[in-house]
């Protein structure tokens, strides 16, 4: 079974925050690898970089950069060791399937344009399971047929 997750399950997973014991128990029930696109961990490296910003301008917000690093040394370990699965995707087919769900719920729901082509990848590459902590984007994955779990 594929298990697609969206970057508030992985900045849970590689951070701690209010989610993080939820995550790392639904990763540590997981017998196949955690998949991913390069688009979703371009959005996950952009927002561990977005944090570092925010901390440099306001130390009240976001993370300093060592803990950025630790994040990002973390991420790479698990694609390194498999815990993580690159999975490449027709982009094409995702966005074609991006706008169907766009153009059903989005002026209901306010999706933003990443969640709904995140589900979107999830579905066209076969997955069962979103794991995600946003509640519109859950809606919109359960519209779309996928489980999730919390």
């Amino acid at each position: 079974m594929i298990t697609y997750p969206d970057t508030s399950f992985l900045c849970s997973l590689y951070r701690r925050q209010d989610h993080t014991p939820l995550a790392l128990e639904h990763r540590a029930s997981m017998r196949e690898p955690l998949h991913f696109t390069r688009l979703l961990e371009f959005e996950f490296l952009q927002s561990i970089e977005l944090q570092v910003w925010l901390h440099s301008a306001d130390r009240t917000k976001g993370y300093p950069r060592h803990q950025a690093d630790q994040m990002v040394s973390d991420w790479q370990a698990d694609v390194a060791a498999g815990i993580n699965a690159v999975t490449p995707c027709d982009m094409d087919a995702v966005m074609r399937l991006a706008a169907t769900y766009s153009m059903q719920r989005t002026a209901k729901n306010g999706h933003r344009t990443l969640d709904v082509l995140h589900v979107a990848t999830a579905v066209h590459l076969g997955a069962r399971e979103f794991l995600t902590f946003d509640t519109r984007q859950k809606k919109l994955a359960r519209h779309a047929g996928l489980s999730v779990p919390f």
